[in-house]
């Protein structure tokens, strides 16, 4: 009876840690530690725990009004890393929204907020 209920747990832990990893989940991005310029392109890095399907991602900048623009994205020299081409901005509160597609096909949605500021 232990031998069998061992296993159910063992089992449980072994599913519970694949379906965790099989979402494409932000690990970092680079905003955290380098502020965006106003007025000056910028790369930002962002960094998922999966490879991403980039052909298969958006990601968005969000500005005042709820207004989004779709972003230019390439896949990083790391694993799981993209690197997303920021326009010139002007000062003020904006966002990063991005659906993602991880190798594996699942999507992930998230929001980053941040800001520029003179």
């Amino acid at each position: 009876m232990k031998k069998t209920l061992k296993f159910i747990l063992l089992l449980l832990v072994f599913i519970y840690a694949h379906e965790s990893q099989a979402h494409a989940v932000i690990t970092d991005y680079s905003l955290k530690i380098t502020p965006i310029h106003v007025n000056t392109p910028a790369k930002v890095e962002l960094s998922f725990n999966s490879q991403i399907e980039l052909g298969l991602s958006q990601i968005f900048l969000v500005s005042k009004g709820d207004a989004h623009k779709i972003l230019d994205a390439t896949i990083g020299p790391k694993q799981g890393q993209v690197i997303v081409s920021i326009p010139a901005l002007e000062a003020g509160d904006y966002a990063l929204r991005f659906k993602v597609f991880a190798a594996d096909g699942h999507l992930t949605e998230d929001v980053i907020h941040f800001s520029v500021s003179q």
